[in-house]
């Protein structure tokens, strides 16, 4: 079985969806010629030609209102935004009329779009190239946001985003796009949406992540197990719709309960997870759930930036505090 990374896993997965339904279209800034800033694109407009993948100028609102309209006539398009922080442009498009095409309708129409964005940041990028929205698109009802941490379920996450009938936004952690490599089956499969992972069992604590954060977790877990505490790790995968019930069946068994995420924690999704918790698994508690997160200010430039990115190191520091509370 080939080994691949997450760049590759996500090509291979558009791939295969575009040659299993011609339907599937890729359009944005440069995902054509060039294969996308990060060439996660990279040689499917030389195979599929350039009526399915499809060069766009530089206009966010344009692609994705574009899109919708692709998506209601019959198509499945899949579009990229060149990063995360470049979406508030199409934040109408998305928010007022790709969620509420349903609604709207009564059914009548769907939206079945992918909206591909690099997420997060790690990578020493300039302003508006490093942000964590996935809170802002979770908080509006009728879009799904996808968020992987591995090669594996990159690909069966972003063929699942391509055959749901609704809008979906997948969020590619660019700090881990060439970082992880892990055998990948070269035939299609799929990973469900809305569906969280245990990646590691333990009895003691419940720590909660997704996306690049997974890694450093993991990371930090081990740190905890050389002092004799055993955590286990759930990737959520899923910010909406949210898989609770892993997140809360763990927290039962260890008691204990921590939640790392890189965005803000003001209305994060980390606050969401212990409002969960402490809504419907208080008693289960042998201490207040925590968060490591990023800060309420804007992401620094890479003097800092490692500063603020939660690290296995902050995270430890979490663990303790919740043990010994």
């Amino acid at each position: 079985m080939p080994k691949r990374n997450l760049v590759e896993a996500i090509n291979h997965g558009l791939m295969l969806e575009m040659e299993r339904d011609p339907s599937v279209v890729l359009l944005g800034e440069d995902v054509g010629k060039e294969g996308g800033v990060f060439r996660v694109t990279d040689g499917l407009q030389a195979k599929f030609g350039s009526e399915r993948v499809i060069d766009t100028p530089l206009a966010e609102s344009a692609i994705v209102g574009v899109a919708i309209g692709m998506a209601a006539k019959g198509l499945r398009p899949v579009a990229e935004i060149q990063f995360e922080g470049f979406l508030p442009p199409a934040m109408d498009q998305i928010m007022n009329h790709a969620s509420r095409v349903r609604n709207r309708s009564r059914g009548r129409f769907t939206c079945p779009l992918v909206i591909r964005s690099p997420w997060g940041g790690g990578i020493h990028a300039p302003e508006h190239h490093s942000d964590s929205p996935e809170a802002i698109f979770a908080h509006t009802p009728g879009i799904k946001v996808v968020i992987p941490s591995s090669p594996y379920d990159a690909k069966g996450l972003i063929i699942s985003a391509i055959r749901d009938p609704d809008p979906v936004l997948f969020f590619e952690p660019k700090r881990i796009y060439r970082a992880i490599k892990e055998e990948v089956p070269d035939e299609s499969y799929t990973v469900p949406i809305g569906e969280a992972k245990v990646v590691r069992e333990g009895k003691d604590i419940t720590l909660i992540t997704w996306g690049s954060m997974v890694r450093e977790v993991l990371r930090a877990a081990e740190m905890a197990e050389e002092e004799g505490f055993q955590a286990e790790v759930i990737d959520l995968r899923t910010i909406s719709p949210m898989d609770e019930n892993a997140f809360l069946e763990s927290v039962r068994k260890t008691g204990r309960a921590l939640v790392v995420h890189e965005a803000p924690p003001t209305c994060g999704v980390g606050a969401e997870i212990i409002a969960r918790i402490n809504e419907k698994a208080l008693l289960s508690l042998q201490a207040p759930v925590c968060r490591v997160t990023g800060f309420d200010v804007v992401v620094p430039l890479m003097k800092l930036e490692n500063h603020y990115l939660p690290n296995p190191e902050r995270i430890l520091a979490g663990i303790r505090k919740v043990r010994k509370f």
